[in-house]
């Protein structure tokens, strides 16, 4: 239905927003150089507004990463930041900066964010992936993810870091279920794990538990 009204010219935030989310998440070829024509048009919407306006520019903020322009989806989301924080832009920046890998940028960055909502779980999972990715401090990291977890037990990258954990201490049955969880999941460009990731990880961990019991009988 969204590609019909796009063709037919239909120029209105209210399903172009939605529509470039959905091709984001669909992994097609070309799908994210075509969301950023359709967020070029969306902004001339009649309904645009300042909420919608936010999402229009993560939308074109993501799709430039994934077109290989990080720098530039990070130039968009702070200036969006700058004009109007909130959390969609905590989330997004956040993770991009993760993405950037300048551990001091993102550090200070997500502290922020932490500071503007503590309870938020995509903002906790940030500051524990800052930690984990960039710092090398797993430690450190570990209490975020564990309270992202307790907010939202469903959210994928945090059950992957979390699986990592399970791994170091030998809790190979618990890591699997974390990763076979991460598979009931919706994935989105902005997770760090992709399906693929995941699948491969528990193709991997079985493989090695069945070889594990093959050798024990």
């Amino acid at each position: 239905m969204y590609e019909e009204l796009y063709r037919e010219g239909e120029v209105a935030a209210s399903y172009m927003l939605p529509y470039a989310v959905l091709l984001m998440r669909s992994g097609e070829e070309g799908a994210f150089e075509k969301v950023k024509e359709i967020m070029v048009k969306a902004q001339k919407a009649p309904d645009m507004n300042a909420e919608r306006k936010q999402q229009l520019l993560m939308n074109y903020a993501v799709a430039s990463w994934k077109t290989g322009d990080l720098d530039k989806g990070i130039r968009l989301l702070e200036a969006s930041h700058r004009e109007a924080p909130c959390g969609l832009t905590y989330q997004s920046l956040g993770f991009l900066y993760v993405e950037q890998g300048d551990g001091e940028k993102a550090l200070a960055y997500n502290q922020e964010a932490l500071e503007y909502d503590d309870e938020d779980p995509v903002i906790l999972d940030n500051l524990g992936q800052t930690y984990y990715r960039l710092l090398k401090d797993k430690e450190k990291a570990r209490p975020y993810f564990e309270k992202a977890h307790a907010v939202k037990p469903s959210q994928i990258d945090t059950l992957y870091f979390l699986s990592r954990y399970d791994l170091d201490e030998g809790k190979r049955d618990e890591a699997l279920e974390k990763l076979e969880e991460t598979l009931e999941g919706r994935f989105s460009p902005l997770n760090y794990v992709t399906r693929e990731m995941a699948e491969a990880e528990v193709s991997r961990l079985k493989d090695d538990m069945n070889k594990g019991e093959g050798a024990g009988a």
